[in-house]
């Protein structure tokens, strides 16, 4: 067995007894496409530490050696809010304080404007158990993440206002993987939906 697939099957084993123990609130189940899965994506021209995520399949590829990557499900913004791009992580948080954009709270100021001063980390935060921060070319953040949620029924869906979301259980998986400098893929969405 290689190291690659050893030290995947290691971590979704730490993953899974973590979630069997219910110390993460918010319990899911997913259907098995979305499960974390070591999958070949014959991909010779993504690398290893890289992120890849495919809208409009729901996935977010971690790559590993020779096109091996662990497939993890997630929800992805809503089409007019998606933002494709290549960005780097430039920041990471373990449970982050969570505050909207103030575009957020101009579009929807009934459900955003309460929180205009910010949510603590935590089981009820909207980012979930861990945070990865997306920065631009030039250094900028973002406002885009690839986060945790403490709704786990959104993944597979596009409801997001931008960011990539999986279950508080799998970004606790892919939260160690990933190296700050990691380059970040968001690929364009096909599917308007």
């Amino acid at each position: 067995m290689d190291t690659a697939r050893r030290a995947f099957i290691a971590g979704i084993g730490a993953t899974a007894a973590l979630g069997a123990t219910g110390s993460l609130a918010h319990p899911a189940t997913l259907p098995e496409r979305f499960l974390p899965q070591l999958v070949n994506t014959y991909r010779t021209d993504w690398l290893a530490g890289d992120i890849h995520v495919t809208p409009d399949d729901f996935f977010l590829y971690f790559m590993l050696d020779r096109g091996l990557a662990i497939r993890y499900g997630v929800g992805v913004g809503r089409a007019n809010l998606y933002e494709a791009g290549t960005f780097t992580v430039q920041r990471k948080a373990e449970w982050p304080r969570w505050r909207p954009t103030d575009a957020m709270i101009r579009r929807e100021p009934g459900r955003y404007a309460r929180f205009a001063d910010g949510v603590p980390g935590g089981p009820e935060n909207p980012l979930g158990a861990r945070a990865l921060y997306l920065y631009d070319a030039d250094g900028h953040d973002t406002y885009l993440r690839i986060h945790g949620t403490n709704a786990p029924a959104t993944i597979g869906t596009a409801v997001s206002n931008g960011c990539a979301r999986l279950t508080n259980e799998h970004v606790i998986d892919l939260y160690p993987r990933v190296e700050i400098g990691a380059q970040v893929f968001l690929y364009p969405k096909v599917n308007t939906v």
